[in-house]
C-alpha cells in the first residue's frame, strides 16, 4: 500500500502546479510508503506518491504511465488480478516496462476509460490522469478498505490518501463540519462522503470520480453490495462455495514479494485465514497476538496457541497496558486524521508494530466477517427482537405509539433511561429499529448533550437520515430481502467502510505495514449476500460460516462462545484514562467554548461513571476522541 497525492488546477485558474507543494503533501505520508517516492508534473497536473515497496521492488516506481506518456497513474493498494489483464493487454498490443500490479490499471485505461474499474480485482484507491483528454480520474474500492479524500479550491481539486496531506495545500482551512459532528456523536466516525474537516469529502466505498479540465465533476457508483435476487441453494452447496471462495480469497492476498502474516486473535476468522493459508504455503506462517497484562479476561491466548501450535507458525506476541494505551494517544489522534472513535485502534497498533519489527510487510485480518455472516450476538439479538415484537409494534396506530412515547418517553427522560425513550421515539416516528452495530449518542442523548444555540443552529437534523437512505435503497431495489439482509447492507454502507476498515487501514499503515481483508473479496460477498437469515444465524450466530469451516480449524473453536477482539475500556476507566479523559474534556475549547455542549450534561456522564452508578466509558471515550483531535488540528 502507498500514499498518493495530488493537484488538479483547472483551465481558467491561470495557475501552474507547484512540484515543491506536492512534495511537501507528499511527505506528510511517509508512514505508507518508506521505501520510494515520486513526482509527476505539469504546468495543470500533479501527482505524487510514496510506496510501500510489496509487488515489483525493483520496477515498480510511480507514477507509472502508459507508452507514449500520455496517460500516468498513482495507486494505493494492490490488484489481485493484474497477471491476467497484463497477459490479456500485452496480447492486444499494449507495451509493458514495469512488473508492477498498478501498470495494468494504466492499459486498461486506454481502452476503457473510467469504466477500467468494473475490471480490476483488488484494495485500492488510485487516480489516472489521461493527458490526452485533461481529465482526472478517482476511485475508490468496491467494499472501501483504502480510503480517497479531496477539495476543491482556487479552482483546484486536491486528493490523497490522508487528510493531512491535503491542509498542506495552501488555503485549506483547518475548519470542523457541524454536521459531520453531529453524526460522528452517533456512529463513531462520519459518514461518506462527509469528513469533520468542513469543505474536505471522501469518495465512499464502490464510487469514482471523473474531473475534467474546467472543474466538472461526474460521480459514478460502479459497484454496490444490494443483495441480487439469486437461485436457492441448500445448506451443503453454500458451505462448499464459502470454503472455496475464502481458500481463494486468501490465496490471492498471498501475492506479496516481501514477508506476510496473520493477526490471529484465536477466534474463528483468523484462525481459518492462518488454516487455509498454511495450505498454500511450505514454510510456516507468521502469526501476531495482542493480549493484556492488567486484565487478563479479555485475552485469548490461549486459543491463539493453540491454532500456533496446531500449524506450527512462527508465532509472536505483545502484551499491553493502560499506560501504553494513554502513552500512544497523542499518535493515534495524529495518524486517524479525523476521530474513529474505536479503542481497538490502539491494540491494532501495537500488534502492527510487532509485525513490522519482525520484518513482516503484509497482513490478512478479519475485518467483514462478522458483518457478512452476522457473528455478533448484538446483530443475532436484534434480528430476532425486529421479528419477534418490533415488526408487530410497527402495525399498532400511529396515536398509540404517540400516546406511548408522551407516557413513557418522558417518565424514562427524568429516571435518566435514554435508551428507552430512543426507541420509544423510532417507533413512534416510523424510523427503523436497527441504525448499526456500534452506535453511541442516540438522538434522544443529542437533545440533552448539544447546546440550544447548536439545536437553533442546526435543527431538523437526525442521524437516521444516513441509514435511513440505505434501507430505502435496498427496500426498492430487492424489495424481497428479509431484515437480517437489510442490517447488513446498512453496515457494509456506513460502520464497515467507514470505521472498521478506516481503523485498519490508518493503523496499519501508521506502523508501515499493509493489511488485507479476505473476507470482503467481491466474490465471496457476492455469493453471501442474498443468504436467506435461516441460513446465516440459524440457531446461532455465523451458523453457515461455522458449518463452512468443520474440519479446517478445532470444533473447540468455533463453537466456543464469541469474545471478540475487545479493548477493557470500562475496567482501564477506572485507573489513569478516566483521570486523562477527565482532564482531556475539561481543558476542550470545543466542549467549553463553541458553544455547541451542554457543559453539564457532559459533567453529569463523567459523575454517573466515576461512581459507578452507570457505565458511560463509550460516551467518554467518543467525546475524548474528539475533543482531542479538535484541539490536534484545529486549535
Amino acid at each position: 500500500m502507498c500514499g498518493i497525492c495530488g493537484i488538479l488546477h483547472f483551465e481558467n485558474s491561470g495557475e501552474r502546479v507547484a512540484e515543491r507543494i506536492l512534495t511537501e503533501m507528499r511527505e506528510t505520508m511517509i508512514h505508507r510508503g518508506p521505501d520510494d517516492a515520486g513526482n509527476y508534473v505539469t504546468d495543470k497536473i500533479g501527482l505524487g506518491i510514496r510506496r510501500l515497496a510489496i509487488i515489483d521492488l525493483k520496477t515498480g516506481h510511480q507514477p507509472i504511465h502508459n507508452e507514449d506518456k500520455t496517460v500516468w497513474v498513482v495507486c494505493n493498494g494492490e490488484i489481485y488480478n493484474y497477471r491476467q489483464l497484463t497477459q490479456e493487454l500485452t496480447k492486444r498490443g499494449h507495451k509493458f516496462y514495469t512488473k508492477s500490479d498498478v501498470e495494468a490499471i494504466v492499459h486498461l485505461w486506454e481502452e476503457k476509460g473510467p469504466a477500467c474499474v468494473d475490471d480490476l480485482d483488488g484494495e485500492f484507491g488510485f487516480a489516472v490522469w489521461d493527458d490526452r483528454k485533461h481529465e482526472l480520474f478517482l476511485a475508490r474500492d468496491r467494499l472501501g478498505v483504502k480510503p480517497v479524500y479531496y477539495t476543491i479550491l482556487n479552482h483546484a481539486l486536491v486528493f490523497a490518501s490522508e487528510i493531512k496531506a491535503i491542509l498542506k495545500y495552501p488555503g485549506v482551512r483547518r475548519e470542523m463540519d457541524p454536521v459531520a459532528m453531529y453524526h460522528y456523536l452517533t456512529f463513531l466516525t462520519t459518514p461518506a462522503p462527509m469528513t469533520l474537516f468542513k469543505g474536505i469529502r471522501k469518495i465512499p466505498a464502490g464510487w469514482c470520480l471523473l474531473i475534467d479540465k474546467n472543474g466538472r465533476i461526474q460521480e459514478r457508483q460502479y459497484w454496490d453490495a444490494i443483495p441480487k435476487p439469486d437461485r436457492i441453494r441448500e445448506e451443503d452447496e453454500y458451505v462448499e462455495e464459502i470454503r472455496y471462495l475464502l481458500k481463494s480469497s486468501i490465496a490471492k492476498r498471498m501475492l506479496s514479494d516481501v514477508p506476510f502474516g496473520v493477526f490471529l486473535s484465536g477466534g474463528i476468522d483468523s484462525s481459518t485465514n492462518v488454516a487455509l493459508m498454511s495450505q498454500l504455503m511450505k514454510e510456516p506462517v507468521r502469526t501476531f497476538t495482542v493480549g493484556y497484562k492488567d486484565v487478563t479476561a479479555y485475552n485469548e491466548f490461549q486459543y491463539a496457541r493453540q491454532i500456533a501450535d496446531r500449524f506450527k507458525t512462527e508465532h509472536h506476541e505483545i502484551l499491553i497496558d493502560h499506560n501504553d494505551f494513554v502513552n500512544y494517544l497523542p499518535d493515534l489522534i495524529y495518524h486517524q486524521d479525523e476521530p474513529i472513535a474505536d479503542p481497538v485502534c490502539v491494540p491494532l497498533y501495537y500488534v502492527s508494530k510487532l509485525a513490522r519489527d519482525s520484518g513482516t510487510i503484509v497482513v490478512q485480518i478479519g475485518e467483514g466477517s462478522d458483518e457478512l455472516f452476522s457473528g455478533y450476538d448484538s446483530y443475532y439479538k436484534q434480528f430476532h427482537r425486529y421479528q419477534r415484537v418490533w415488526r408487530k409494534l410497527e402495525t399498532v396506530p400511529y396515536p398509540a405509539r404517540l400516546l406511548a412515547l408522551h407516557i413513557f418517553g418522558v417518565l424514562w427522560e427524568k429516571q435518566g433511561r435514554l435508551g428507552r425513550t430512543e426507541y420509544l421515539r423510532r417507533l413512534a416516528s416510523g424510523q427503523t429499529f436497527f441504525w448499526g452495530g456500534a452506535i453511541c449518542f442516540t438522538e434522544e442523548h443529542k437533545k440533552h448533550l448539544l447546546s440550544k444555540k447548536y439545536r437553533e443552529q442546526f435543527g431538523g437534523l437526525n442521524s437516521y437520515d444516513v441509514v435511513g437512505e440505505y434501507y430505502r435503497k435496498i427496500t426498492e431495489l430487492h424489495p424481497e430481502s428479509d431484515y437480517l439482509q437489510r442490517m447488513i447492507y446498512v453496515e457494509l454502507k456506513l460502520r464497515l467502510p467507514e470505521l472498521l476498515l478506516m481503523r485498519a487501514d490508518k493503523i496499519t499503515m501508521s506502523t508501515s505495514v499493509e493489511g488485507r481483508v479476505p473476507y470482503l473479496d467481491p466474490a465471496l460477498v457476492k455469493l453471501v449476500m442474498p443468504m436467506p437469515a435461516k441460513l446465516r444465524i440459524k440457531d446461532q450466530p455465523k451458523y453457515i460460516l461455522k458449518k463452512s469451516v468443520e474440519g479446517i480449524i478445532p470444533d473447540n473453536l468455533i463453537y466456543r462462545q464469541k469474545q471478540g477482539f475487545a479493548v477493557p475500556l470500562k475496567e482501564w476507566f477506572g485507573d489513569v484514562l478516566e483521570e486523562f479523559i477527565h482532564e482531556t474534556l475539561t481543558e476542550s475549547a470545543l466542549l467549553n467554548d463553541s458553544g455547541y455542549f451542554d457543559r453539564s450534561f457532559i459533567e453529569r456522564l463523567s459523575l454517573e461513571h466515576h461512581t459507578g452508578k452507570r457505565d458511560h466509558s463509550a460516551f467518554l471515550w467518543c467525546l475524548g476522541n474528539l475533543a482531542l483531535w479538535h484541539k490536534q488540528w484545529i486549535e
